[in-house]
């Protein structure tokens, strides 16, 4: 049940925030062994002038950047698995809107499993309640 919020520098576009939600939801099933059907993912646009690196705009630049927040329950993933998610999510993401700058990021939250859930249960209380069975 992942959480995936991406910020991208740019014109706002329902064709690249498809291939973009599309393809995050497929690496986070495949790689990260995470329920498609519970990959939230949105996605948001800020100016190129809105957006720095080192101090300058991207407007100077002719790269593009993102940043990229998931959230995934703590422990349910090896330091491999979310590697490899880091590295093909930023070369999906450079696939569909060209060059990116080095300076473009993902950061993955591990939230606590008594501290995250959906539906009105938490990932611990579904952990717990499945033992009992």
């Amino acid at each position: 049940m992942p959480y995936l919020n991406i910020k991208l520098s740019g014109v706002a576009s329902d064709e690249t925030s498809k291939q973009v939600a599309e393809k995050l939801t497929y690496l986070t099933a495949e790689l990260l062994h995470k329920k498609r059907e519970l990959t939230s993912v949105a996605v948001e646009f800020l100016p190129r002038d809105s957006w720095f690196i080192g101090g300058s705009s991207l407007t100077s630049r002719s790269e593009q950047s993102f940043f990229l927040d998931i959230k995934v329950t703590e422990g349910t993933n090896t330091k491999d698995e979310k590697a490899q998610f880091v590295e093909q999510a930023f070369q999906a993401i450079e696939g569909i809107v060209g060059a990116l700058a080095s300076a473009s990021y993902i950061v993955i939250h591990e939230v606590p499993a008594d501290a995250w859930g959906y539906q009105g249960q938490t990932q611990e209380y579904r952990y717990i309640k499945g033992k009992a069975l």
